[in-house]
C-alpha cells in the first residue's frame, strides 16, 4: 500500500503533529490528497517550546488546521513515578486525550508519524498506540526515516533534516 491508496480508504483524520519530520511529512501528504485532515498538538510537560513553533509555522504555512491540546502527563502516577516502561503510560495518557478531543471534532481516525524505521523494541509507547488504535500510515505503507527526510526536501518543508527528538 502507499500513502494515495492509505488516503483513499481514509478520508477524514486526526492527527498527531509534533512538529517533527514524519508527522510534518504525512500531514503535508494528507493535505495534497484532498483529505480531510486537523493536526492536533499536544502541549505537555515534555513538549519543548520549539516544537510548537515549528508546528505552528507548518501548519499556518500548509494552510491547515490546529487544535492545541494541553495534557497534564504528571497527573499520571505511572509516569511521575518514572518506571522503565514510562512511555507507554505516556502515550497512553496523551493518545486517550487527544483521541477523546478528535472525537469531541467528529474524528474516529487517528493517526501519528511512526515510520517504517522505528523499531517496536526500541519504543515502548508504540503497545499504547496499537491499544487505542491510532494508524501509522508512514509505517504501513513501509516508508523509512530516509525516504521521508528526502520527499520531505523535495517538497520544501523546513523539518526534512530535523534532528530526531524523543
Amino acid at each position: 500500500m502507499d500513502l494515495k491508496e492509505f488516503f483513499t480508504r481514509h478520508r477524514r483524520l486526526a492527527l498527531a503533529l509534533s512538529g517533527g519530520v514524519d508527522s510534518s511529512y504525512l500531514f503535508c501528504e494528507a493535505l495534497r490528497c484532498g483529505v480531510d485532515v486537523k493536526a492536533y498538538f499536544v502541549k505537555s510537560a515534555f513538549q519543548p517550546e520549539f516544537e510548537w513553533r515549528d508546528v505552528e509555522r507548518l501548519v499556518s504555512g500548509l494552510g491547515g488546521r490546529l487544535t492545541v491540546v494541553q495534557v497534564d502527563v504528571l497527573a499520571c502516577r505511572e509516569v511521575r513515578e518514572n518506571p522503565s516502561d514510562r512511555c507507554y503510560f505516556c502515550k497512553l495518557k496523551l493518545f486517550r486525550t487527544l483521541l477523546d478531543r478528535a472525537k469531541e471534532d467528529g474524528y474516529d481516525t487517528i493517526v501519528d508519524g511512526t515510520n517504517a524505521s522505528d523499531s517496536v523494541d526500541d519504543r515502548p509507547g508504540m503497545k499504547a498506540l496499537q491499544e487505542l488504535g491510532v494508524l501509522s500510515p508512514l509505517r504501513l505503507c513501509g516508508l523509512t526515516k530516509s525516504v521521508i527526510r528526502e520527499r520531505s526536501r523535495h517538497l520544501g518543508l523546513f523539518t526534512w533534516d530535523k534532528p530526531a527528538y524523543a
